[in-house]
């Protein structure tokens, strides 16, 4: 147990942070997953995972044939337009990968793998953190304060963790110029399982019908806007903002609003890049979006897993010794997560701000060549076939 004694706090229980914990316990650490939600998240849009790399994360953590078996089987994206006629279509290699699952399925798998070696503190945050000679006081914003020997913050673009340990958010987010929106409902307008998207010049709607209950849709949402300044996690607001911005809009976009006021959840970011130039400081480290995210089409799920996976080998190759690990995951980490920092926006791909963009984007993609570039692109990058093999432990659930 080359981790054993060593106490842990990860910060998010989204993808990244119980895949961390799963390792940190499978090398003998305690560890300990703080979650701001009162219990894992029920919504989020299908994410995939692409190539050798990201199936191999997968099946070294023994959740590959279970995710096989939830998985979305995505199909082809369609854009259309106002009177639903086919503008293009994305294959469902672009569309979907070669696994594609729910997020919420994929973060109750992860949890699951790992709830009965690690601990899980829902509903509670990290208020502040005093980094001292032999560990990190740990002051949380309900429960009474701990001191762990390492905190990581995987919790996501608004990283509280980042924040405390290396700054405010402004110096790492860099806005994108859009946002973006999902939630579920009735699927009254009796659509099928295949995405349909329509534009307007800034703005997309699109809507499906969920993979595993066809009487419910998801509705996604994207559109161009200067950073918003009213406090964008109240959930009235960001419905308001949302309803602003696509109000007058014909095809199903009134249903979609319809099905938004009555929405009890909603998922709604800014697109957004982090450049962090560092990604550990002294007992503290980030993983997954904290570190590297772009918000959707950044491949930040799979990155995420791999980043977990490299952070917790690193750790336990060095005995524990948080300064080598540390040091050495970066390395590894920067050039392959870096791989989807140099794009751009999604937004501009998803919405284009102009009638001259969209008719660009219509234009290309109704090509096969661009299509098949594509599907070959994201696979490319997606792929890193110097993957580590960290020693072998006995894993202690078997102990």
């Amino acid at each position: 147990m080359p981790l054993a004694e060593l106490r842990v706090l990860v910060s998010g229980a989204g993808v990244a942070g119980p895949a961390l914990a799963y390792w940190l316990a499978h090398y003998g650490a305690d560890a300990t997953v703080v979650e701001i939600a009162p219990a894992l998240r029920a919504s989020g849009f299908a994410v995939d995972f692409r190539g050798p790399t990201h199936l191999g994360v997968l099946e070294k953590m023994g959740v590959l044939e279970e995710l096989r078996a939830v998985q979305t089987h995505g199909g082809a994206m369609r854009s259309v337009d106002e009177h639903g006629e086919l503008i293009f279509e994305l294959p469902a290699e672009f569309a979907g990968g070669d696994i594609e699952v729910y997020r919420r399925d994929l973060s109750r798998v992860l949890y699951e793998r790992g709830a009965d070696r690690v601990e899980y503190l829902f509903g509670d945050a990290i208020a502040a953190l005093t980094e001292t000679a032999d560990g990190v006081r740990v002051d949380f914003s309900r429960g009474a304060s701990r001191t762990f020997d390492l905190v990581v913050g995987a919790d996501g673009l608004h990283s509280a963790v980042r924040r405390l340990a290396f700054g405010p958010e402004q110096r790492y987010v860099r806005h994108l110029g859009y946002y973006l929106a999902g939630w579920d409902m009735p699927n009254d307008l009796g659509v099928d399982t295949t995405p349909r998207q329509y534009n307007v010049p800034g703005r997309m709607a699109s809507v499906a019908a969920d993979q595993q209950d066809p009487a419910r849709a998801g509705a996604f949402v994207v559109f161009a806007s200067p950073p918003l300044r009213h406090d964008w996690r109240e959930l009235d607001q960001q419905k308001a903002a949302i309803t602003d911005a696509f109000t007058g809009l014909g095809w199903h976009v009134p249903r979609l609003l319809d099905g938004l006021r009555q929405a009890p959840e909603l998922y709604f970011d800014s697109i957004s890049r982090v450049s962090a130039p560092n990604w550990v400081s002294g007992r503290v480290a980030l993983l997954g979006d904290a570190a590297w995210g772009v918000t959707l089409g950044g491949m930040g799920v799979g990155t995420g897993l791999v980043g977990a996976y490299v952070l917790a080998g690193e750790l336990a190759a060095a005995g524990g010794e948080h300064r080598a690990a540390f040091a050495a995951y970066e390395r590894r980490m920067r050039p392959y997560a870096g791989r989807w920092q140099r794009g751009a926006s999604p937004g501009k791909f998803l919405a284009p701000s102009t009638s001259l963009g969209l008719w660009t984007r219509n234009s290309l993609f109704r090509t096969r060549l661009v299509r098949k570039m594509l599907i070959s692109s994201t696979k490319v990058l997606a792929t890193d076939q110097a993957l580590p093999d960290y020693p072998a432990c006995t894993d202690y659930a078997a102990a």
